[in-house]
């Protein structure tokens, strides 16, 4: 097939999830490592937040929150690990649940699931940094 594509081969399932090629899942594969490569120093810098925040007052979080190194770096580690998460549930769902449309709902509530937590996840970081 040369040009444009005429005649799509991928099942129905395959669309939904926008898959179809050998490099779609190879891409899938490095977004996934990639995630959790970027992870390891974004989860280190919370945990050390926390430990540093362990027992601090409403003010002093706030005022840690309102630093805008300390908000950006929360933020990238929400989403990258939020995607990370949806990769993963993905390659659970696909691998785990063998019925196609029980296996196509369950993909989109995984993705619907991931951005209402990381909506609701950077609202509240949002407010807590702004002083809402």
């Amino acid at each position: 097939m040369s040009g444009s594509n005429n005649h799509d081969m991928r099942t129905p399932l395959g669309k939904v999830r926008g898959l179809g090629s050998a490099r779609e899942g190879t891409e899938h594969f490095w977004r996934q490592r990639l995630t959790a490569v970027a992870n390891i120093p974004l989860m280190l810098f919370f945990v050390g937040l926390l430990i540093v925040l362990n027992g601090a007052d409403f003010a002093t979080v706030r005022g840690s929150l309102a630093n805008p190194f300390v908000s950006l770096v929360l933020a990238l580690m929400l989403l990258s690990g939020l995607y990370h998460m949806r990769l993963g549930m993905q390659v659970v769902i696909e691998d785990y649940i063998h019925g196609e449309g029980l296996k196509v709902i369950l993909i989109m509530l995984n993705t619907f699931f991931t951005v209402a937590v990381g909506v609701a996840s950077l609202f509240a970081l949002l407010k807590l940094a702004f002083g809402g």
